[in-house]
């Protein structure tokens, strides 16, 4: 008995290089591949380990910027064998270049009605196959900022996967009506009638894991230290658990300016590949173009807390922080 890992990449110009001035090139540069461990790097570790990964791809700043820095993300992650599936941050569909961030729509998807998410869902889906993306199967709201409308639009449009619910953000920014312990994939259904019946999407939550007793953390590179990781995939492994559902981002290597690595994360991201590797056997890396068979509904329960573990994160955190105050004190070797 297998359990597929999804090692998602959430790809996006970040809005704050945006709202500090710089043009689209320096947004590229800051995003997508800062101080020599973004995009470019993590695709090299990914070929390195033979790693699958998806790339959710945020194409909206092309609405602001053109179709070139979108065309580019997605060319170099296909090129690199990994698959590309939809992100969006609605904010972009109202930006005008060189504002600071003036000018803007609303941010979270959930602040829009049901028609208006099919209809920004539907256009970015659009922009991104114009971009030379296959046809998207898979989506995650920016900010985990989705809503059970969220998922009847995705039905209508025809998408099989949704990733947006992470109950660390819940019920705050993930709004999705599911239980903030949730991570098993599990079955959504609307009867689409005018669209010729039934349709169902598969909500394959973030997983997370009990910081304390009661409150979750998600499993995500800047939230947990490299032995909470590797013990959350081996409770997966040995629970038999259906999936694991891993976030990352395209900048999330480097310190918040993208000036320079953020050493404890680096250090994060390769001891993942170096554990998804050596598991394989039971934890294969998927993509969602895969359709891997999960078992739906389950009631899998995420890993239980642990004070050692927990305070040992919390000491490094505060070494990385501590670092990052002191410009110049970190380079990559």
């Amino acid at each position: 008995m297998t359990t597929s890992v999804f090692l998602t990449v959430d790809t996006e110009f970040a809005w704050r290089h945006h709202a500090a001035g710089l043009d689209c090139e320096a947004i590229y540069a800051k995003s997508l591949e800062p101080a020599g461990v973004g995009l470019g790097y993590q695709l090299a570790e990914l070929a390195r380990h033979d790693l699958k990964a998806c790339f959710f791809v945020d194409p909206m700043p092309a609405i602001t910027f053109g179709m070139a820095p979108v065309r580019r993300m997605i060319e170099t992650i296909l090129e690199a064998g990994q698959e590309v599936q939809l992100h969006i941050h609605p904010n972009w569909t109202g930006a005008k270049a060189g504002d600071r961030g003036a000018a803007h729509a609303r941010f979270e998807l959930f602040d829009y009605s049901l028609t208006e998410q099919r209809d920004l869902l539907g256009q970015a889906r659009d922009l991104l196959i114009e971009a030379g993306a296959p046809k998207p199967i898979a989506f995650r709201a920016g900010s985990y900022a989705a809503n059970d409308d969220t998922l009847t639009a995705l039905a209508m449009l025809g998408f099989s996967y949704d990733s947006s619910h992470n109950g660390s953000e819940a019920p705050g920014t993930s709004r999705i009506s599911l239980a903030a312990d949730q991570i098993a994939p599990v079955a959504w259904c609307i009867d689409d009638t005018a669209g010729g019946g039934e349709r169902c999407i598969i909500e394959v939550p973030v997983t997370v894991i009990e910081d304390i007793r009661g409150r979750v953390r998600t499993f995500q590179l800047c939230a947990l230290s490299a032995g909470e990781s590797y013990d959350a995939l081996e409770h997966a492994a040995v629970a038999g658990h259906s999936a694991v559902t891993i976030v990352s981002h395209g900048f999330e290597l480097a310190n918040r300016r993208g000036t320079r690595p953020n050493a404890v994360h680096v250090r994060r991201f390769q001891a993942l590949c170096g554990t998804l590797s050596e598991m394989r056997e039971v934890l294969p890396t998927m993509h969602f173009a895969d359709r891997p068979t999960l078992a739906l509904g389950r009631a899998d329960v995420p890993l239980g807390p642990d004070a050692l573990r927990t305070r040992w994160r919390q000491a490094e955190q505060l070494w990385s922080n501590w670092v990052e105050e002191r410009p110049g004190s970190m380079r990559r070797g």
